[in-house]
């Protein structure tokens, strides 16, 4: 059974570590294996059992905007959010779709393409109330960027620490997350200066053992968030075997 039908993706931000492939357009509109990384998103949620979308813009809202509204998936039911403070952190940008959330979703991010399974079998996963379940990837000799992976320390089922510094780790953020809407009171708590992040409002639920980790298995995910991480992704079996399968589906529809 689902959790939800429900997905609510972070688009908002600057990504500028891609400037040098995604020129003049914003990074969920960058080209990546013949769609853009937004495309490559809602198509895998899609195919996870996702009906409807929340996105949230920022940079260049008005160029996702329309390229949704010309898309093969511009029947799919989606509410854009506007967040002005998108060169803040991503914790902002969350916050911003609180008001049309108020069941269980799953998060994603426009970066980060995934194995629709995995997120299948995240969104079957057992939620309580005041809980968020993180897709966490225990195969560490596999990290392209290890560096720059957002770590996670567990006890049993139980995410006690996350960050991209914590000394020690036994698994990796995959930037899914099966979140109830206690998730918001979390970022609102932490704010500091009127910025938070993710990490920082998933590390308070985890410090109250509500932040569970789910091992996402032998599926593959890939962080495009630079020009080498988007090299690597493209030499991944996930893109090949699973979202192009989806793409030419979608466009012999």
């Amino acid at each position: 059974m689902l959790n939800t039908n429900t997905a609510v993706i972070l688009a908002a931000g600057l990504g500028q570590r891609l400037n040098r492939l995604s020129g003049e357009l914003p990074k969920p509109l960058l080209p990546f294996c013949g769609a853009p990384l937004i495309e490559h998103v809602m198509l895998g949620a899609r195919q996870a059992g996702i009906e409807r979308f929340v996105v949230v813009v920022g940079h260049k809202a008005g160029m996702v905007r329309r390229w949704f509204a010309t898309s093969s998936l511009h029947g799919t039911p989606v509410t854009f959010v506007e967040n002005s403070e998108y060169r803040k952190s991503n914790g902002i940008s969350l916050l911003a779709a609180k008001d049309v959330v108020a069941r269980p979703f799953l998060l994603l991010m426009t970066d980060h393409i995934f194995d629709p399974a995995a997120a299948a079998a995240l969104i079957r996963q057992p939620l309580r109330d005041n809980e968020v379940i993180l897709g966490v990837d225990r195969k560490l000799d596999c990290i392209f960027d290890m560096d720059d992976a957002t770590k996670v320390l567990s006890i049993g089922n139980y995410i006690v620490q996350i960050g991209k510094n914590i000394a020690r780790y036994d698994a990796i953020d995959t930037g899914m997350f099966l979140c109830s809407p206690a998730i918001f009171d979390s970022l609102e708590a932490v704010m500091t200066q009127g910025n938070c992040s993710l990490s920082d409002g998933m590390q308070r639920m985890a410090s109250q053992r509500k932040l569970r980790a789910f091992d996402i298995g032998d599926a593959l995910w890939q962080d495009i968030d630079t020009p080498e991480a988007y090299d690597f992704a493209r030499t991944q079996t996930l893109v090949e075997s699973s979202q192009l399968r989806v793409l030419e589906e979608v466009a012999n529809a």
